[in-house]
């Protein structure tokens, strides 16, 4: 998160600041501090936001480009602890509500801007799906209130997966972060210089120095273990991030740590910048993240810190000097806010769409709204005399005050769309319960419905899909979750059919459909379901806790299946999982092994199987353009959309014991895929299947296994 600390010295870009004045007792080389304002500082500020914004316009292209966010920390880290370390060494103190005032006066007016902003986008079925609502305002609040990370981390988020459905406001994760970071570190560097006064003889330094590497060196093993234990929350905790800070901290309070001579200063800066270039370009959302792996991004930002001798223009420090770097250095923060709201929504304004082209005037938009922001937000309000002519509090009153605002118009936008939203929810059931004729698949795939034609009819409505979908979370194993946990319905009868559905999400998405089927046949049903894990058991390529998770998964999935009498098994997975390729010539090879080796465990007791060729996989949700085009707008190219190479299909290929279901045709002609068929809206996000959809294939998905049970007891 980019926290523009320019009122820590000049507001003139190109002049820097003297070296600050010390106390006569603190004048020694070892007590230097870093100038007030270093432009090098500001364009790696710059190459931080750069790296965060192109990475969310084009993830496939930079795909690591989120450790921007590291560099960020690594830069607040040494400003933050600079400036506070010349007030102790200048006071023997810090003047907490002063310093809590200036960071509100610089953060809060444009933070509070664009929640404002998107607390009114919500407030409009065109702009955002009225099924988003609540978790819109849940996060507004979280976000306006600095505790948005803690927020995700609860709800087990994973920012690096880009399934699912984003908020406007995710990416305050950082500046809460930040913000939280701004409570804490005074508080511990006055803990520490009065422990250093108190009982070592006045060693204000340091105890300072080594109350924050202790922080630092505690924090970053507590980040490594818990990514290993639970990466999705290790993403967003606090403590996990603090070593980030406290590395910067060190180059602002040891002064060896910045390099002054020429070639030291030249090799360094420039290893920086390098070291940063290679993750940018290197990770990815498979990349176990932050744990040690973020030791990379911060000790690359450190480097160029540290590297404090321009002299040259070749010189790394001096190139980000230039006025450019300078520039969007000036407008990081107002852009970073600006950037991710804009991506959201952009899509679902009418005849915007994601081209190159619409990319780009997207980018444009937001560094003018930036420069804008930081023009007429920022500055006048950092500097208004009616603020800072006046104690600290009434500035962090004033900033409670336009908090709460705030809040109130989440509140409010909550208020005027709740009655929509709960109409929308009563809708989806009713259509569930009473789908009309000919509806969704059927209309493909039924002869009897050839010619049918539902018109404009989109059912559930595009501004309601998201919510049309499983209600058993309890069900469901989360990505870093190996516990094997099983679910039970229909029949209790002992004598009933024992079915299995097993597999991803894209298994758990048929589930509700599966319920009902168990309910009106007379089966019992038992469910295995694990984010992002297959039934499979060729080993993922995602690394860390995931991978681990998955195969400790789909071992004791294994165990209760082969203690559990089975009459019919049916699996389903998505067809992009990342595989391991280890001793198969591809990962797909690997891929088709491993299900065959997964199945053959219940085929060999005369147990059949039945699985389903993978749905579309869409770039980004159809219902974004479902909202404000007609559906024939919003058809996808099938070669973008369809995994035509499906692993599950060429593994059931061939075998007598698997049946495999194929409904390729109803999603897609010969070159397109469509998201609405038969009037029924097919999707809930990019790859997810509403439950209204999958209902209307129930009858298929009934053939195959009655068909299955009757060919087994068949004598």
């Amino acid at each position: 998160m980019p926290s523009a600390d320019h009122d820590l010295g000049p507001q003139h870009l190109g002049v820097p600041a003297k070296t600050v004045t010390r106390e006569p007792h603190d004048r020694s080389p070892e007590h230097a501090e870093p100038s007030r304002f270093l432009p090098h500082v500001q364009g790696l500020r710059a190459i931080a936001v750069l790296c965060v914004v192109l990475y969310h316009f084009w993830p496939g292209r930079i795909t690591g480009g989120y450790i921007g966010v590291d560099i960020f920390f690594v830069i607040s880290g040494f400003l933050i602890t600079s400036h506070l370390m010349r007030e102790v060494t200048a006071t023997g103190t810090v003047k907490l509500g002063q310093f809590w005032a200036r960071r509100a006066r610089r953060l809060l007016p444009a933070s509070l801007l664009v929640l404002l902003f998107c607390a009114v986008v919500v407030m409009s079925p065109y702009l955002m799906p009225t099924s988003a609502l609540p978790n819109e305002v849940r996060e507004i609040l979280s976000s306006t209130f600095y505790v948005e990370n803690w927020y995700l981390a609860l709800n087990s988020a994973d920012y690096l997966n880009h399934s699912g459905s984003p908020t406007t406001v995710q990416h305050y994760w950082s500046l809460s972060l930040e913000e939280q970071f701004y409570v804490m570190w005074p508080l511990i560097m006055l803990l520490a210089a009065w422990i250093g006064v108190k009982f070592f003889r006045g060693a204000r330094r340091r105890a300072i120095i080594t109350a924050l590497g202790i922080v630092t060196v505690v924090s970053f093993a507590f980040c490594v273990v818990f990514t290993i234990t639970n990466p999705a929350p290790a993403y967003f905790v606090t403590f996990g991030r603090m070593w980030q800070f406290g590395v910067g901290a060190m180059i602002a309070l040891v002064p060896m740590l910045r390099i002054r001579n020429a070639i030291g200063s030249f090799v360094l800066g420039w290893a920086g910048i390098l070291l940063l270039v290679y993750v940018t370009f290197t990770f990815d959302g498979q990349t176990p993240f932050p744990g040690y792996m973020a030791a990379l991004p911060t000790l690359g930002a450190a480097a160029v810190i540290a590297a404090s001798n321009s002299d040259r223009w070749w010189y790394p420090t001096r190139i980000l000097s230039i006025r450019p770097a300078q520039f969007v250095g000036d407008i990081s923060y107002s852009l970073y806010l600006w950037h991710w709201p804009l991506i959201i929504i952009a899509p679902s304004v009418p005849f915007w769409g994601l081209t190159i082209y619409h990319r780009v005037a997207l980018l444009v938009l937001c560094f003018v709204l930036a420069w804008l922001t930081k023009r007429f937000v920022e500055d006048p309000v950092r500097g208004w005399k009616v603020l800072t002519t006046r104690p600290a509090r009434v500035t962090l009153w004033s900033s409670l005050a336009a908090m709460v605002v705030v809040a109130l118009v989440a509140g409010l936008a909550w208020f005027v769309n709740a009655p929509l939203y709960n109409q929308g929810t009563r809708d989806i059931a009713e259509l569930q319960q009473n789908p009309p004729e000919c509806f969704g698949a059927a209309s493909v795939l039924d002869p009897t419905c050839a010619g049918t034609d539902f018109g404009d009819t989109i059912l559930p409505a595009p501004g309601f899909a998201g919510i049309d979908r499983p209600e058993h979370p309890q069900c469901f194993v989360q990505l870093t979750d190996s516990r094997p946990v099983s679910c039970h319905f229909g029949s209790d009868d002992p004598d009933a059919p024992q079915v299995a559905l097993i597999g991803d999400s894209h298994a758990y998405q048929l589930l509700p459909t599966f319920q009902r089927m168990a309910d009106e046949n007379g089966w019992h049903l038992i469910t295995w379901f694990k984010g992002a894990c297959p039934w499979n058991t060729t080993p993922l390529s995602t690394p860390g806790a995931f991978g681990a998770a998955c195969s400790d998964w789909r071992e004791g999935v294994q165990r209760a299946i082969d203690d559990t009498d089975l009459d019919v098994v049916f699996t389903a997975a998505i067809a992009n999982t990342p595989y391991s390729a280890a001793g198969y010539d591809s990962a797909h090879d690997a891929a088709v092994a491993g299900y065959r080796d997964a199945w053959s465990t219940v085929t060999d007791r005369g147990i059949p199987v039945i699985t389903v060729v993978d749905n579309p996989v869409w770039e980004t949700d159809p219902n974004k353009c479902l909202r404000t085009r007609d559906a024939s707008e919003c058809d996808g190219a099938r070669s973008d959309v369809l995994v035509e190479d499906d692993p599950l299909r060429n593994a059931a290929t061939g075998l007598d014991a698997v049946t495999l279901l194929d409904f390729t045709d109803v999603f897609c002609g010969e070159d397109t895929c469509a998201p609405v068929v038969g009037g029924a809206n097919i999707y809930r996000d990019q790859d997810h299947l509403t439950v209204t959809f999958v209902d209307t294939l129930a009858p298929w998905y009934t053939e195959a296994i009655q068909g299955a049970l009757a060919g087994r007891v068949a004598p």
